[in-house]
């Protein structure tokens, strides 16, 4: 019998066009964190600020929804929420599953830090703005959220980060991020050195404008 002279091969090395398709996984990436981490920011200072200002009851209600946020590990917060809603006859790609979680994950992590912003400053200092006439929210505005943010940026940066490198759990929905592409690069070239170090590189390029946007922002605000 005559042995055939092609072969079928199953296994490729890396190429050009893979790095291709690791950016296109790295954008979805920065976009699904982007979105997190905005919305979130928002929400947990809204959060944030209700804790501080109802501590009984935002601690007995809120801060107890939050904390389920903060304890149970991010990864079985997006199975759940993913496989919950399609019983209840909703449907949710994994981009969308993927969103709400990490928003209210994100949310869940700034509002300790908002909280913590607010009550760093001083209640003289905030009398002292409303012996000037200004109203409740003016002095949030002019006095608390400046000053507060201040304290809390490097605790901020640190949540921003880890929501960055969080979402690489998106992954096990099906959502073809930087973690899930690199995954299915390594399946395919069996080069899972040379793969994995590219998308640590791409991870340490999306990280990088935020450490040094907030380091800068840290010692503009030294030297006012």
């Amino acid at each position: 019998m005559a042995q055939s002279a092609s072969t079928i091969q199953f296994f490729t090395a890396f190429q050009l066009s893979d790095v291709w398709y690791l950016v296109e996984a790295a954008g979805r990436t920065l976009l699904i964190a982007s979105l997190s981490i905005s919305a979130g920011t928002v929400l947990g200072i809204f959060f944030g600020w209700v804790l501080s200002v109802s501590r009984w009851a935002g601690a007995a209600s809120l801060g107890l929804v939050l904390d389920v946020f903060r304890s149970v590990p991010l990864i079985i917060q997006l199975i759940l929420f993913f496989n919950f809603f399609p019983i209840v006859g909703v449907r949710l790609d994994p981009f969308g599953a993927g969103t709400i979680v990490l928003i209210f994950y994100t949310s869940a992590l700034v509002a300790s830090v908002a909280r913590g912003g607010i009550e760093a400053v001083h209640i003289t200092t905030r009398r002292a703005a409303r012996s000037l006439g200004m109203t409740y929210w003016q002095d949030l505005r002019y006095i608390v959220f400046p000053i507060g943010l201040r304290a809390v940026l490097p605790a901020w940066t640190g949540v921003a980060l880890g929501v960055l490198k969080d979402s690489a759990l998106v992954s096990v929905l099906g959502y073809v991020e930087l973690l899930r592409a690199s995954q299915i690069l390594i399946t395919r070239t069996q080069q899972p050195f040379l793969i994995l170090a590219v998308v640590g590189a791409f991870y340490f390029a999306l990280s990088f404008p935020i450490a040094r946007i907030t380091e800068r922002l840290e010692r503009r605000w030294q030297d006012d």
